[in-house]
C-alpha cells in the first residue's frame, strides 16, 4: 500500500545549472551530487536531478501536470522575488485557494510554490462546490 510521496526525478540537460537553480533559487537542501545526478531535499521529500544531455529541446507540456512545493506564508513573497530575479518564466496565473506561483525550471519542468494545504483546499471546495463534488 502506498503511504506517501517519496521523491521525483527530473531530467536535466545541464546539471550545474539545474543544481544551482534548485539549491540557490528554490532553496532545496543539497544532499548528494555526482557526475550524472544530484539529490536535494525539501523537508522529508527529495528531488533527484538526472543528467540527460542528449535531450536538448523540451516542448512545453500543454497539460496542467506540475510539481508543487510547500512554502510558508512568511517566505512566499521573498521566494517569488528570488525566482523572478533568477529569470524564471511564469506559465500560469493562480486561480486556486492559497497563494501560488507557477513557473518553469531551466529545463522546462512545470513547478509551483504553494502556501496552503489539503484541508484549506477542501474548505474552499465546501464553500464553492464544483458540480458533482463528492468528499470522502
Amino acid at each position: 500500500m502506498v503511504t506517501g510521496l517519496n521523491h521525483i526525478t527530473l531530467s536535466v540537460v545541464d546539471l550545474d545549472r539545474a543544481f544551482r537553480f534548485y539549491s540557490e533559487s528554490l532553496g532545496l537542501r543539497p544532499v548528494a551530487r555526482w557526475y550524472k545526478g544530484a539529490y536535494l531535499a525539501a523537508g522529508e521529500f527529495w528531488v533527484c536531478l538526472t543528467l540527460e544531455s542528449e535531450q536538448t529541446d523540451r516542448p512545453l507540456n500543454p497539460t496542467y501536470d506540475h510539481v508543487a512545493f510547500t512554502v510558508s506564508d512568511s517566505d512566499y513573497q521573498t521566494l517569488c522575488a528570488r525566482l523572478t530575479d533568477a529569470g524564471v518564466k511564469q506559465w500560469q496565473e493562480n486561480h486556486s485557494e492559497g497563494d501560488s506561483f507557477y513557473f518553469l525550471d531551466p529545463d522546462g519542468h512545470k513547478l509551483e510554490v504553494h502556501v496552503s494545504d489539503l484541508e484549506r483546499r477542501l474548505e474552499a471546495l465546501r464553500r464553492t462546490p464544483p458540480r458533482e463534488l463528492v468528499l470522502f
